[in-house]
C-alpha cells in the first residue's frame, strides 16, 4: 500500500512525493509519519513503511515518537550558545563535504549532512509547531482533546493540521500497531475491534476536515483514507467470530485536494468479496494521487540500478470519474 511493491525496499508514497514536489518549509521536515501512542507498537513492517528506499535518504519520512519528546534534542544543550552550536555545525558539515568528496556515489552521506542542518533550525519551529496548548478550547475539544476515547488520535490530527499549515509536504498517521487485535486487523472479535478503533478515530477525523475547510486549505490539502486489505465476508469461527484477510475488495477515501464530495466508484459483488465493477488497482490509487498532487505518475522516476523506476512501475491509470 506505501510503496506499490509487494517487495520490500522500495521508496513509498511520501518519499516519491517530497522527491517530486520539495517541501514547502525550510524549517520542518517535508514528510512527517506519527504512529500509535498507546503501547500498541509500529504498524506492521515497521519503519520501512516511510522508508525512501533506493531514493535519497534525505526524502524518508520524520518518524514523531508516540510517547515524550516527539523529537529527541529539540532543546539546545546547557551552556550552548547559537553561536557555538553555529561553529560546530560548521566544523561538522565541513569535515563531512571532505569526507564525502572521497565517496561520491554515497548519497547517505548527503542526508546525514542535510539532517544536522535541519536539525539546528528545527530547535527555533519545531518546539511551537507541535505545542497544541495555544489552539482554543472549542477546537480541542472539536478534535477529541481530553476524551479518553481518542485523545491520542486527536492531538495527532491537530498536529497533521499545524504541519501542514506550516508547509510541510505529507502528514502520514496510523491508527493502530502490530498485528491482530492490536490493530484494525480483526481476526478475532471484529465488531469489538472495529467498535474500538473507529470510535478513536472518527471524531478526530471529522474535525480535521472541518478544521481545514474552515482555515481555507481543504481545497489544497488530499486527505486519503485506508488501510492495506479489507476483511472476508466469512467469519472465523470462534467465541467472537472475526474475519480473516480480503486483498481483492476493499474500501478508501479522500477528501479535498481536487476530488469530488460525495462521490463514490467502484462496487463489490453481492457479497463483498471482490471488486465487480471499476476495479481499481493499487496502481491506479497511487496514479491518481500523484495526479491530484500536480505529479505525473510516468515521468516521476528514478534512475537505479540501470532502470528507471516509478511509483506506479508499469502500470497504473488516474481515475478521473473521481476528479472534481
Amino acid at each position: 500500500m506505501n510503496t506499490g511493491f509487494a517487495r520490500m525496499g522500495f521508496p513509498c508514497v511520501g518519499s516519491w512525493v517530497t522527491y517530486g514536489l520539495g517541501s514547502e518549509s525550510r524549517d520542518l521536515p517535508g514528510f512527517v509519519v506519527m504512529s500509535d501512542p498507546k503501547g500498541r507498537g509500529l504498524p506492521k513492517g515497521n519503519a520501512a513503511n516511510w522508508s525512501a528506499g533506493f531514493l535519497p535518504g534525505v526524502f524518508q519520512g520524520t518518524h514523531l515518537k508516540p510517547t515524550g519528546d516527539p523529537i529527541d534534542n529539540l532543546q539546545r544543550p546547557g551552556g550552548a550558545t547559537d553561536e557555538t552550536q553555529r561553529g560546530q555545525l560548521d566544523l561538522i558539515g565541513e569535515l563531512n563535504r571532505r569526507h564525502r568528496e572521497t565517496r561520491r556515489g554515497e548519497g547517505e552521506l548527503a542526508a546525514r549532512i542535510e539532517s544536522f542542518e535541519l536539525a539546528y533550525r528545527m530547535q527555533t519551529v519545531a518546539p511551537e509547531t507541535l505545542d497544541l496548548n495555544d489552539e482554543p478550547p472549542y477546537l480541542r475539544d472539536r478534535y477529541g482533546i481530553d476524551d479518553p476515547a481518542c485523545d491520542h488520535f486527536a492531538r495527532q490530527c491537530l498536529t497533521a493540521r499545524r504541519l501542514v499549515e506550516r508547509g510541510v509536504r505529507f502528514v502520514q498517521i496510523y491508527s493502530g500497531g502490530m498485528e491482530n487485535q492490536r490493530s484494525w486487523d480483526g481476526h478475532n472479535d471484529i465488531r469489538g475491534n472495529h467498535s474500538q478503533f473507529a470510535g478513536e478515530t472518527d471524531k478526530p477525523v471529522a474535525a480535521l476536515l472541518g478544521d481545514l475547510e474552515e482555515r481555507g486549505l481543504l481545497d489544497e490539502t488530499l486527505v486519503i483514507w485506508c488501510g492495506e486489505f479489507g476483511r472476508l465476508p466469512i467469519a472465523q469461527v470462534g467465541a467472537q467470530p472475526g474475519r480473516d484477510h480480503n486483498p481483492h475488495c476493499f474500501s478508501a477515501w479522500m477528501a479535498g485536494g481536487g476530488v469530488k464530495g460525495g462521490f463514490s466508484y467502484g462496487e463489490s459483488d453481492e457479497i463483498g468479496y471482490k471488486a465487480a465493477v471499476n476495479r481499481v488497482h493499487l496502481n491506479d490509487l497511487h496514479a491518481t494521487i500523484l495526479h491530484l498532487l500536480g505529479l505525473n505518475h510516468e515521468r516521476l522516476t528514478y534512475r537505479y540500478n540501470g532502470r528507471d523506476f516509478r511509483l506506479t512501475d508499469v502500470a497504473g491509470k488516474v481515475i478521473r470519474e473521481i476528479l472534481a
